[in-house]
């Protein structure tokens, strides 16, 4: 089996954005660039200047940030195809919101209505957490099975919402739910030996129940979507596993706004079928690091800046 064969792209979620994401590459890359002038002319507004020039207070507001992060996702992601036409995948994922630009990348959705679902989701996950203000926080160290423990007992005390959002590694765990019950999370996490516990740059508390009163709606503009099959298996963040139907894509991102991502097992089993490297595509390298935590044998690469790019094309896939 060759390199081409055995290769991942994985796209990141929310947490990866970063004020000038995508700048040099527009730059650098004119293709990148139309994706940008592409997405300015679908939205309505600038978002390739929220993406390159901020605030960071605006850019971190859910409804921006994620349609932010999926063009400067893609735009890296065309940059790469124009150069390299043959640099295409075994398989794709993308972590929470990114499961959305993973499926654009695997051939299941257009630009156009992925961009679409990014700025719906985004703005529908604001909307529920102006009901109930809530947040997330990643406990470094404990396993997964400790910090759901410490979810219950935080839960005992408040009665209120609290989950364990993302298994992104061995010893990365992320917590999600109401401001209360989470401060209280984060108050006895020292009692299951957290290393370290870091709330997180995002404003809402995604994959928790706190985001039902708009899962319905969400639901509604997925099942509108145009939806095709993918060219390539999409593994996802609920079951861990590739889905290659429109209806197993539908039915992921429809339950994704409530449902944890297990994403340590999406990788060990992408890892399983054949993926021999890992190319994160878009801002930030958190997938990266999550990969070394995951298995240190499989080498992994962040595209995410247009000296990356350029020194990946240089190499060659």
């Amino acid at each position: 089996m060759n390199n081409q064969s055995k290769c991942a792209f994985i796209f990141p979620g929310q947490g990866s954005q970063l004020v000038g994401m995508g700048r040099d590459v527009a730059a650098a890359f004119p293709v990148a660039r139309a994706v940008y002038d592409e997405a300015d002319e679908l939205a309505g507004y600038a978002l390739s200047e929220l993406c390159f020039n901020g605030p960071a207070e605006v850019l971190n507001q859910t409804r921006n940030t994620q349609p932010a992060i999926y063009v400067t996702s893609i735009a890296i992601l065309r940059a790469l195809r124009h150069a390299l036409p043959h640099a295409q995948p075994a398989m794709v994922a993308g972590h929470s919101f990114g499961q959305i630009t993973a499926l654009v990348a695997a051939g299941g959705l257009s630009f156009a209505e992925g961009l679409k679902l990014a700025r719906e989701r985004g703005r529908l996950m604001d909307e529920a957490d102006s009901r109930v203000p809530g947040g997330m926080a990643a406990l470094l160290g404990p396993d997964v099975g400790a910090v759901q423990g410490l979810v219950g007992q935080a839960r005992t005390q408040t009665r209120g919402v609290l989950v364990v959002a993302n298994d992104n590694c061995p010893g990365q765990t992320v917590i999600s739910g109401d401001e209360r019950t989470l401060a209280v999370a984060l108050e006895l996490a020292p009692g299951i030996r957290a290393r370290r516990s870091v709330r997180l740059p995002i404003s809402i508390a995604a994959h928790s129940p706190l985001m039902a009163p708009v899962n319905d709606e969400f639901a509604s503009f997925v099942r509108a979507a145009q939806m095709k099959e993918p060219g390539v298996p999409v593994y996802g963040n609920l079951g861990a596993s590739p889905l290659l139907s429109v209806d197993a894509n539908r039915s992921e991102l429809e339950g994704q706004l409530t449902a944890g991502v297990r994403w340590r097992e999406s990788v060990q089993n992408m890892i399983a079928d054949g993926a021999a490297r890992f190319i994160e595509i878009g801002p930030g390298n958190v997938l990266s690091g999550l990969l070394r935590r995951i298995d240190r044998k499989t080498p992994g690469l962040a595209l995410n800046s247009a000296d990356a790019l350029q020194q990946f094309i240089d190499d060659g896939f």
